[in-house]
């Protein structure tokens, strides 16, 4: 096919495309008209002021009709999106793939981890070293005079762990 032709024919196409659009246009403009003067009659503005009210009134039921079409219709809507979600999460369960996201690894401290969890409002401070007992370490004075000269008193402390004198002192 020469390119000549296959230009002439797309021509062709694309100008039963335009004639189809420029239809569907029309009858949809056709049908909204069709459907406004089937619901909406003739607004006549009657001349005494109860004709008015009346005529309030009963628009006033008319849009409470049409706010409860359109509620329940919103309420299906939302309806079926929910089955169409567990569908696809019951589809994915058969196939028993799934798509694990490509998680990002953040450094976050504790204090602002548990910030995110329970949120602004909270104000929490995790300071591990409060709760912890304080502790004193006690110095022994016996451990410092032994560090001292380890000669003195040898003989007092010799034999028997230092009860020799002490017998000796008896007898």
């Amino acid at each position: 096919m020469t390119s000549s032709r296959r230009h002439h024919l797309k021509s062709l196409i694309l100008g039963i495309a335009r004639d189809l659009l420029t239809a569907e246009e029309k009858r949809v403009e056709e049908e909204r008209a069709r459907y406004m003067e089937e619901k909406c009659s003739p607004l006549s503005l009657p001349g005494s002021v109860q004709e008015l009210q009346d005529l309030c009134k009963e628009l006033h039921q008319k849009i409470d009709v049409v706010d409860e079409e359109r509620y329940d219709l919103s309420v299906k809507v939302a309806k079926s999106e929910k089955e169409i979600e567990d569908l696809k999460i019951k589809v994915q369960d058969l196939i028993g793939k799934f798509k694990k996201p490509a998680l990002k690894k953040v450094r976050m401290s504790a204090d602002s981890m548990l910030q995110a969890l329970l949120g602004s409002k909270h104000k929490v401070s995790l300071d591990l070293r409060a709760n912890l007992k304080q502790v004193k370490k006690e110095v022994k004075e016996e451990d410092k005079e032994a560090v001292g000269d380890w000669r003195k008193n040898v003989e007092d402390k010799a034999g028997m762990g230092g009860r020799k004198k002490m017998f000796e002192s008896e007898a």
